[in-house]
């Protein structure tokens, strides 16, 4: 009975034990459960979906890759919030790093008048020293500020083929301000004129790499037009402007829609610029032409302020009165008329009085007609020969009496008119300075007009018949090097590049004959070429070798003022050292005094010859 009782004891005692048992593992298992819920249910709604959770019993194991050690910190953190940090066992990981990132290379240049000034950062293998020593080349007398840094970084892709076209660019742009990332330029300058900036887009199109894209902005600013002039012309044929010039488009849609009321025969384009002399301009303009035409024939011309209404000889002089009248009241307050109505007693037997300067396409002038004296006659020689060169001159003039006191004036303007032209032929008499011929200018009659007001005055009277024909365009294939060494000898052949006695100055008379070496050289392309500089044997040696340097350097720099890439032409001087005649005569010491053009070696292509020789 005993042993029975203390057997049924034990068994009850055995099962609430195993009770117990089953239901504390029951209870831990839903703890952890629940305290693994609530920490994943956090961490998702977080963002910390990398995470992994394990609960064992109290502890709560985190692990997973995370992004970086900030996003690992803020995982743990998190959790200690939902448990006791002390139960939080971190496991997780850290993503390797894959390295700092390369930093953004980028440059900017500005180049005008004051300086050169750059700033930015270039990798290493752009090579600092270089880059400055490129900006320093530009021109030796403007200073180069320097806020440029670098970083020990590979070159993003099209990085040098970028800076090395903006660096070109640069050159061509005397006022501009260039951009530089990896495979793109952006380029805003300002260019003298729209003919200038046509020129330059072109070049600039062709240094482009294939690689590279550019973003190309160039002003043109209007040009400054002094005098401000205007001169409309009509007879038999009707109407034509000799010059036109205009503040603004409006006032230009302005001053040609008088002109067509009142006949105008050819299409026409006012100039716009800078420097109209009133507000007024327009409404001058238009009273002054809308008068001509009620005249009938003659001119019109407005020179600033000044108008110059001159009628054609026979006009009824109550007519020329009555509107000279009414013009004068209309125009306004600053505007100043002066009216001429020749009369057939002032008229001059002119048999006598006329002298005529002819050019030829090749460039030769030729002089006849009447002047005053020899005085005036070694005037007109000098001048001419300081314009259209001394070895392309040639006088034929006789001397008479009683020829105008302004005569020289007036053949001197004549001889300056006949310079805007190619070919041509300028009559000067007693009454009028006419100018007929054919110009590459599409401004020549304006300038002309201008030149002639000026020196003249608006009463004058004048007569242009002047067309425009376009330059020869350039041929599609470049002319072998070869030949361009040849034809450069061939223009100094017919006439030299001469310079001030004892100076590196080009003279005046030159400015033809530079033009006619660009023209070629424009022809030739990119060539190795050396100008040299030679001179006579009179004077020091020393002192004549830098004088032949400077005067090299005179000619690179006229031919790069005609905006030819000049990057690789060298300027040389050789002094005494090279005679190509004797310098015991006059005439072989002219002849030592000279510019040459020649060829040099092109390194670069030498080089690949040689190594393509040493491959076979």
């Amino acid at each position: 009975m005993r042993l029975s009782s203390l057997l049924i004891l034990a068994t009850t005692f055995a099962s609430a034990a195993g009770l117990s048992l089953i239901v504390a593992g029951f209870a831990a298992t839903a703890v952890e459960q629940g305290t693994e819920i609530a920490v994943r249910r956090a961490l998702d709604t977080n963002g910390f979906n990398w995470t992994e959770v394990a609960a064992d019993g109290l502890q709560v194991e985190l692990s997973g890759q995370a992004p970086d050690e900030a996003d690992r910190f803020a995982a743990i953190s998190l959790v200690g919030g939902v448990v006791d940090a002390a139960r939080v066992i971190d496991k997780m990981e850290v993503k390797p790093s894959e390295g700092i990132a390369p930093p953004r290379f980028s440059t900017e240049i500005l180049r005008n008048d004051a300086g050169i000034s750059i700033i930015g950062l270039i990798p290493d293998s752009s090579n600092h020293r270089r880059v400055l020593k490129t900006l320093r080349d530009l021109d030796q007398d403007l200073p180069v500020t320097d806020f440029l840094e670098t970083a020990a970084y590979r070159a993003p892709k099209d990085w040098g083929a970028a800076l090395t076209f903006g660096l070109e660019a640069l050159a061509l742009l005397p006022r501009s301000k260039i951009s530089v990332q990896a495979g793109t330029v952006e380029i805003t300058a300002i260019s003298d004129s729209p003919e200038a900036k046509a020129a330059l887009e072109t070049q600039l199109n062709r240094l482009l790499p294939a690689n590279v894209k550019a973003n190309i902005e160039i002003a043109a600013p209007r040009p400054v037009i002094s005098p401000f002039i205007l001169r409309y012309v009509m007879d038999e044929n009707g109407g034509r402007f000799d010059a036109c010039s205009a503040e603004s488009a409006q006032t230009r849609v302005t001053i040609l829609r008088a002109a067509q009321e009142a006949g105008l025969r050819a299409t026409t384009e006012c100039v716009i610029g800078l420097g109209v002399p009133s507000v007024n301009w327009a409404q001058a303009a238009t009273q002054a032409i809308h008068s001509l035409s009620l005249i009938g024939k003659g001119s019109v011309t407005l020179s600033n302020t000044d108008v110059t209404l001159v009628a054609a000889m026979g006009t009824e002089e109550a007519l020329f009165e009555r509107v000279a009248g009414e013009l004068e009241q209309a125009l306004p307050n600053v505007f100043a008329l002066h009216a001429v109505l020749p009369r057939p007693e002032e008229e001059k037997n002119t048999d006598a009085q006329e002298f005529s300067a002819t050019l030829s396409p090749e460039g030769q002038v030729q002089m006849r007609g009447r002047l005053a004296d020899d005085l005036q006659g070694q005037t007109a020689e000098s001048y001419a020969r300081a314009r259209f060169g001394s070895s392309n001159v040639h006088l034929a003039t006789r001397n008479v009496d009683d020829l105008p006191d302004d005569w020289a004036l007036r053949v001197l303007a004549g001889l300056e008119a006949l310079a805007h032209l190619e070919r041509g032929i300028v009559l000067v008499d007693a009454d009028t300075i006419t100018l007929r011929g054919m110009s590459h200018e599409e401004e020549a009659s304006a300038k002309v007009s201008r030149m002639l007001s000026e020196k003249l005055g608006e009463a004058e009277r004048y007569q242009l018949d002047i067309t425009y024909e376009a330059p020869p365009s350039s041929p599609e294939r470049l002319m072998a090097p070869a030949l361009c060494e040849a034809e450069l000898a061939a223009v100094q052949r017919v006439e030299k590049i001469a310079f001030e006695p004892g100076s590196a100055t080009v003279a005046e008379g030159s400015t033809r004959v530079l033009d006619k070496i660009a023209a070629v050289l424009e022809q030739c392309g990119e060539l190795p070429l050396e100008i040299q500089g030679h001179t006579d044997s009179q004077g020091r040696e020393e002192m004549n070798l830098n004088l032949s340097q400077a005067r090299a350097q005179s000619v690179l720099n006229a031919l790069a003022a005609r905006r030819l890439l000049t990057g690789s032409f060298s300027a040389k001087g050789y002094g005494e050292t090279d005679p190509i005649a004797d310098n015991g005569s006059e005439e072989g010491r002219e002849a030592n005094r000279r510019i040459e053009f020649r060829l040099t070696e092109d390194k670069s292509t030498s080089a690949e010859a040689q190594e393509g020789n040493a491959g076979e």
